[in-house]
């Protein structure tokens, strides 16, 4: 989904290694470690590491078929980055995703192993992959710069009247349908048959090959936001190849596109409100004052973003984008992701209400790497392509007229642009589409699921929904702000996590950490 719109997803945030991958090729007579069904020639291959980075980074890569029906077919370059462990008896591989979909888990390798508690790091080599169509991997391209700029930020200003989302109608509901058949028209003519096989499916499959080339019988793995969801489907494909899985920040596995929007824009509500609520204790909170409430605030900020959807603020940015009401959400969302970026949007706001948006509109390029052109331009064309092929969406454009006027009544700063967001996915190939089934992973060993009670990416019902649906799933609380919950300065969290990861041992059921 897209954000002006749609599922924000996590950026990843760490330095890549600059070296250039190994090659790694499958064996010609194939590998005993291949599952049933699974093409064995794949199996089994050794990657060609070779030192690119600090602390030891190793980088190559891993080849997989671009189609898992036809093996003998066309291949992909999976990018690998791994960082040793630093004990001398290492237990093997932890594989990880920052999410997104469309984050660069090669890169985040590097930033998750500076998170990871020292008894972990000794035991573990930490290893990230680009996941196929991202950056390294065989990325995938829908469209440019400028035409991904108005793809995000589609402006309803002036259309049938209407200053927020909750209006479009006619002439602004043909743009939409312009904008979001283009993309896929140019995903389809950028990158042809890839397009078809980008689902997380296929991705879980990618995983298999990659632990086995790992020389690991079992998969150890940390998946964040999105990276659950692909946590998630490789557990219910190869349950008997799971040795420990953290799904922190989870995707509820059984919603639709439609519900996806509403539900996100449910849970950034009360994140918001969250963030507001810390604001009006502070004095330079341009919302209020203490004592004011929060209803207030948010009526003021509502008015700010109708004003910027009738006449765009003013901003020094020299590149072609408007400070108008999609650009502003997106640095609202942006900050919302983590309680240090609350001091910067009290700044932010400050200078939006005296009519400069410059800062939001640069937070809100920060959410997609707007600041690299191709980081920018691929991560949103893998985090859309993922989404509309792992999720049904209607086909009927009435439908999401319909859930944008109920998601407004519901949450009305966010609903009706980020349940419109995922209208993209009404024009995506059906036939890259699987019909919906069960994530429940039966006869899998216990699988740790985290949620955040006031997360606005992925709404802690999310993770309630995932636990439930998981045979074997655990649930770890964590009672608090900001997306996801690892590494984010919880002990009870951190400590719980680490303990699973090493011993395999959850956290008993129903535990709550602040």
């Amino acid at each position: 989904m897209r954000a002006a719109a749609a599922a924000l997803a996590l950026a990843a945030a760490a330095a890549g290694c600059t070296g250039s991958g190994g090659d790694a090729r499958p064996e010609a007579s194939g590998s005993a470690d291949a599952p049933d069904g699974a093409p064995a020639r794949f199996y089994g291959q050794r990657i060609d590491w070779r030192d690119c980075g600090g602390d030891g980074a190793q980088c190559g890569t891993v080849a997989v078929p671009l189609d898992y029906g036809e093996p003998a077919g066309e291949r992909l370059e999976i990018a690998v980055q791994r960082i040793p462990a630093t004990g001398n008896d290492p237990a093997g591989s932890l594989v990880v995703n920052p999410g997104g979909p469309g984050g660069s888990g090669f890169e985040y390798a590097e930033t998750a192993a500076r998170r990871f508690g020292d008894s972990v790091r000794e035991r573990f080599d930490i290893v990230g992959f680009d996941p196929r169509g991202v950056e390294r991997s065989s990325p995938i391209t829908c469209l440019g710069r400028s035409a991904m700029d108005d793809f995000i930020a589609v402006d309803f200003t002036g259309r049938d009247g209407a200053s927020d989302p909750a209006a479009v109608s006619g002439e602004g509901l043909d743009e939409l349908a312009r904008l979001n058949r283009g993309f896929v028209d140019g995903c389809r003519e950028h990158s042809g048959e890839l397009v078809m096989h980008m689902g997380t499916e296929e991705v879980a499959r990618d995983v298999d090959v990659l632990r086995s080339a790992l020389g690991d019988d079992e998969l150890t793995f940390l998946g964040k936001s999105y990276g659950t969801y692909l946590g998630a489907h490789y557990a219910d494909m190869f349950p008997d190849r799971v040795r420990a899985l953290v799904l922190d920040g989870a995707m509820d596995p059984s919603a639709g596109i439609v519900e996806l929007g509403m539900r996100q824009a449910e849970g950034s509500e009360v994140a918001l409100r969250s963030f507001i609520a810390d604001c009006l204790e502070h004095a330079d909170c341009p919302l209020g004052s203490e004592g004011d409430g929060v209803e207030p605030a948010v009526d003021k900020l509502s008015g700010l973003l109708d004003e910027a959807g009738r006449e765009p603020l003013h901003s020094d940015l020299d590149d072609d984008r408007r400070a108008g009401r999609s650009w502003l959400e997106l640095g609202i969302h942006s900050a919302l992701y983590s309680e240090s970026s609350w001091p910067k949007l009290r700044t932010a706001l400050g200078e939006a209400f005296d009519g400069d948006g410059t800062r939001l509109l640069r937070m809100g390029g920060e959410l997609y790497n707007r600041d690299d052109a191709d980081a920018y331009t691929n991560y949103t064309s893998a985090l859309v392509t993922v989404n509309c092929s792992d999720r049904q969406s209607p086909r009927d454009i009435d439908a999401f007229a319909d859930a944008a006027e109920r998601a407004d009544a519901t949450s009305p700063l966010f609903g009706a642009s980020l349940t419109w967001g995922g209208m993209t996915c009404a024009y995506w190939p059906k036939e890259a589409v699987p019909e919906p089934e069960p994530l429940d992973a039966p006869g899998a060993p216990p699988i740790l699921v985290v949620g955040t009670t006031r997360d606005s990416a992925t709404p802690y019902e999310w993770a309630e929904n995932l636990a439930a649906e998981l045979e074997s799933g655990v649930l770890l609380t964590r009672d608090g702000d900001g997306h996801t919950a690892y590494g984010r300065g919880s002990d009870c969290v951190d400590e719980a996590v680490d303990a699973y990861l090493l011993r395999t041992e959850p956290p008993e059921e129903g535990t709550v950490c602040s």
